[in-house]
């Protein structure tokens, strides 16, 4: 168990820091708060150490005798600093060296690493002082989560608003827990949904975030994975660390996957691939009529099906092939169904029609279905989902035999994917 000091600051985004500390405990990490005055203007001491089971710390000037230095005593004893939310003004602090009061004092303090989640105005946040900053951090090894793009309290839009808890938790668990379980394997993952253009103006679409894949790319980084994400459109960030190839059509990321699957340890399809796309794309915009408009769809090429295909006729054991069933009915049966058919070695089958799983959420709740039987899993964060998917690939791994050689680049190196984050 690592203890973690999370430092809280005066941002409306305290009150995610709550479930950042519920979620780092649920992960077995011990947390201890730090609060800043203006911290407390947002959410009550009362409020973490309710969910830490620890006092809240809220001021150097602890009274009484103070035969040990606090800020010394828990610099010394953390295994992580994370501070969520930061501010500009905390950035500013750790940049500069002022510690006036006990967050700052404890950054200088603490050897141990540091996680930093800012939370501000968009035009706070691209300000060349906190850019500055934020840079002056990063030199000396801080490591930072970054903000997401939406509503800010203040009423614009833009970028500046706090991560979401289980990304910073995520980002968190990556220092804590360094994994090298995946060290030499290739994997190669695909994400979000693909868009089948009936004219320049409308497409054949989903509603797929992209958040269940991103995870499982994010996790298999973590473990130390060569990971290539092959992502259709999305709205969020891919995770640091993976090549990214952007592709748009069912027809693009087929392309893109089967000219790297075998070159690969694992292949997770968890991108919504549509089945069905316009026989004739329209070269003008389709002008409306009063009158039904009739379109003719073709199949599009399986992709995991083409995959299972390919790897029987070359009698491989490699890649492990792992694919996906969004269904709002007969879960696990369609899942076997599609673990059979396209010879698969494992499926990951969720019911989109329960509430807090399937697309554009945080959480899921899904059920691995593989020739040994089902595990269901109940609804928790997508990253959680992630590790068990990844548990699952890597006990697959050790059965199948040793990683895949990678192929070399025309420079030299591993080969690459089109897009580098």
């Amino acid at each position: 168990m690592s203890l973690v000091a999370l430092g809280v600051t005066g941002s409306i985004g305290a009150y995610k820091a709550v479930e950042i500390a519920r979620l780092l405990q649920k992960a077995g990490h011990d947390v201890t708060a730090v609060m800043t005055r203006n911290a407390r203007r947002f959410v009550g001491p009362l409020t973490f150490e309710s969910i830490t089971r620890r006092a809240v710390i809220t001021s150097q000037w602890k009274p009484g005798t103070n035969a040990n230095v606090e800020h010394i005593e828990i610099a010394s004893a953390i295994d992580l600093l994370l501070v969520a939310p930061a501010t500009a003004n905390i950035i500013g602090k750790f940049a500069h060296g002022i510690a006036d009061d006990f967050l700052s004092a404890l950054y200088l303090a603490t050897r141990a690493p540091v996680l930093i989640a800012p939370a501000m105005n968009t035009n706070m946040l691209e300000h060349p002082a906190v850019g500055e900053n934020v840079e002056t951090l990063v030199k000396r090894g801080a490591r930072f989560v970054e903000p997401g793009e939406g509503f800010l309290a203040c009423g614009w839009v833009g970028k500046g608003r706090l991560a979401e808890p289980e990304e910073i938790v995520a980002a968190a668990e990556s220092i804590l827990r360094p994994a090298t379980s995946l060290r030499g394997r290739r994997v190669l993952v695909t994400a979000g949904p693909t868009c089948e253009d009936l004219d320049p103006v409308r497409y054949l679409g989903n509603r797929s975030s992209g958040r269940m894949g991103f995870a499982v790319a994010a996790e298999a980084v973590r473990r130390g994975a060569d990971v290539t994400l092959v992502s259709g459109p999305t709205a969020i960030d891919p995770p640091q660390g993976t090549e990214v190839v952007r592709v748009r059509s069912a027809a693009e990321m087929h392309r893109a996957v089967t000219a790297q699957a075998f070159s690969c340890d694992a292949v997770v399809m968890a991108a919504a691939v549509a089945d069905y796309t316009p026989e004739t794309v329209a070269q003008g915009k389709l002008t409306k009529r009063d009158e039904p408009l009739l379109l003719r769809l073709a199949p599009t090429r399986d992709i995991l099906g083409d995959l299972g295909a390919e790897r029987a006729r070359r009698a491989a054991r490699l890649p492990v092939l792992v694919g996906f069933a969004a269904e709002t009915a007969d879960l696990v049966s369609r899942a076997r169904q599609k673990l059979q058919g396209k010879q698969l070695d494992l499926v990951v089958g969720n019911d989109v029609s329960q509430e807090g799983a399937g697309f554009d959420v945080a959480t899921n709740a899904v059920t691995l279905v593989d020739a040994g039987g089902e595990l269901a899993l109940p609804r928790q964060p997508k990253a959680q989902v992630a590790r068990a998917i990844l548990d699952r690939v890597e006990a697959l791994l050790s059965e199948a035999g040793g990683p895949q050689a990678l192929p070399p680049r025309a420079d030299g190196g591993q080969a690459s994917a089109a897009e580098r984050t």
